[in-house]
């Protein structure tokens, strides 16, 4: 039975999303910033140049995402920020601007507590993203970089949850009624929060039916890319605790892609999202 904390921390958390003027997490600041630029039809590379410059860690993941296999198949290394997002495109920095914003979140005190938990969380976002972009190029033919974000975030919603729960130390210690609030919960707190930030319509509706089991015949839209992706990245980096919860059931891979396509994909892609995965900082 679902206990007062977690009823109180819900309240909370639709109460600030609900409201016109959105209270967000310090560690949402660089998106914001990055979300505003990107607004502007008439953005330079220049302009986004140096937005990006000012934030170190921004500059250095853009960098290596240019350089990483998946976007270099050339193998010629840049080093400047404004080649690099040449390179990667701009719809790319919407995607860097939110892995330094949780791999921030990861680092600070607030999640001190969720140590086991956000490490894992992060590895299997980097990997759910990379496994995306993929998916997005070579099945789906969809828009790679959109698909690549929509992985990153898709659990954007415990990220948050955890933030929020690091206040209620009687929580924290309840690792029962703690995971029963991540689970249940981080999908739709997900969409609310990406609804705020501003995000489009196909992103929200991937990340509110990431783990909705359906029967997928084709794998042709953004929603089908990023369920497909998660099912896949559950199989080796899960970030739910085997002993609270059942995890995700991905039977479902077999109908839709049979073992040999499944392992070429794998096999395939492996290169490809390791390094995107080092690139975003999960792996």
């Amino acid at each position: 039975m679902t206990k007062p904390i977690t009823f109180k921390i819900l309240e909370d958390i639709a109460r600030d999303l609900s409201g016109s003027e959105v209270s967000f997490p310090t560690f949402l600041d660089i998106t914001f910033q990055v979300r505003t630029a990107l607004k502007n039809p008439n953005l330079t590379v220049e302009q986004l140049a140096k937005l990006v410059g000012a934030e170190p860690l921004m500059s250095a993941k853009i960098i290596r995402m240019a350089n990483s296999v998946a976007l270099n198949p050339s193998g010629r290394e840049i080093a400047d920020v404004k080649s690099g997002i040449i390179r990667v495109g701009m719809e790319a920095v919407r995607t860097v601007s939110f892995a330094v914003a949780m791999e921030q979140l990861l680092k600070s005190k607030q999640l001190q507590a969720f140590e086991g938990i956000s490490k894992k969380l992060w590895e299997h976002s980097s990997h759910v993203a990379a496994l995306c972009r993929v998916l997005a190029r070579k099945i789906a033919k969809i828009n790679g970089d959109e698909a690549m974000f929509a992985g990153l975030v898709h659990d954007i919603g415990v990220f948050y949850l955890m933030s929020r729960a690091a206040n209620f130390p009687e929580l924290v210690q309840d690792k029962a009624e703690l995971y029963g609030l991540l689970v249940g919960w981080h999908d739709n707190i997900g969409h609310a929060l990406l609804s705020a930030l501003g995000q489009p319509e196909s992103i929200l509706v991937a990340v509110q039916e990431h783990e909705v089991d359906r029967e997928v015949s084709e794998i042709k839209t953004l929603s089908d890319v990023l369920y497909v992706a998660n099912k896949i990245a559950n199989r080796s980096s899960s970030w739910r605790d085997p002993e609270f919860d059942s995890g995700v059931d991905t039977s479902m891979l077999e109908s839709i892609l049979d073992a040999d396509t499944l392992a070429e994909i794998t096999e395939e892609s492996e290169e490809e999202v390791q390094s995107l995965k080092a690139a975003l900082g999960g792996g």
